[in-house]
């Protein structure tokens, strides 16, 4: 597993070094395909429905690889393809994939319906229970649906006090 070292960081605050690792536009929706939709392949990246260009996913995902976030294994079907994979690494990232689903369900308009943020926040540790259980087994059944039909859900700014009174 490779690491940078500590002269490619900016400094040595944690956020930073994150974010010098995944802060692009890619980094985590790459992630969460692998993680929740159960993709392997570079076309199944690439029709994510995000738009990414074919030379920035292969960049992310070799920039993914070398920061040992994600692993490449020959596939079973085809041994002349590689498929992705998340190292434990990556998988340890399924928390800050659900906040980010959370906190954008609450103070967003997203494709996701407001119920379903709600279940995530109510349900966190069995969805990443779920989550590292699919991981271990490789199990590929996606566990979120891809928002790509863009039906905006309406933006909840109650704070928790609010939202526990409803």
């Amino acid at each position: 597993m490779a690491n940078q070292s500590n002269a490619d960081h900016r400094s040595g605050c944690p956020v930073s070094i994150s974010l010098d690792i995944l802060g692009d536009r890619w980094s985590l929706l790459i992630v969460r395909d692998v993680m929740v939709r159960g993709y392997r392949t570079f076309r199944q990246f690439q029709r994510a429905g995000e738009g990414i260009a074919t030379n920035i996913l292969a960049d992310r995902l070799r920039k993914l690889e070398d920061a040992g976030i994600l692993t490449t294994e020959p596939s079973e079907e085809d041994g002349r393809s590689m498929n992705y994979r998340l190292t434990p690494k990556g998988i340890a990232l399924a928390p800050v994939l659900l906040e980010l689903l959370i906190w954008a369900g609450n103070h967003e308009s997203t494709g996701a319906p407001g119920s379903f943020t709600a279940q995530m926040e109510e349900n966190r540790a069995a969805i990443l229970a779920e989550t590292y259980r699919r991981w271990e087994q490789r199990d590929l059944t996606p566990l979120l649906p891809p928002f790509n039909s863009y039906e905006k859900s309406p933006r909840i700014d109650a704070s928790p006090k609010e939202k526990a009174n409803r």
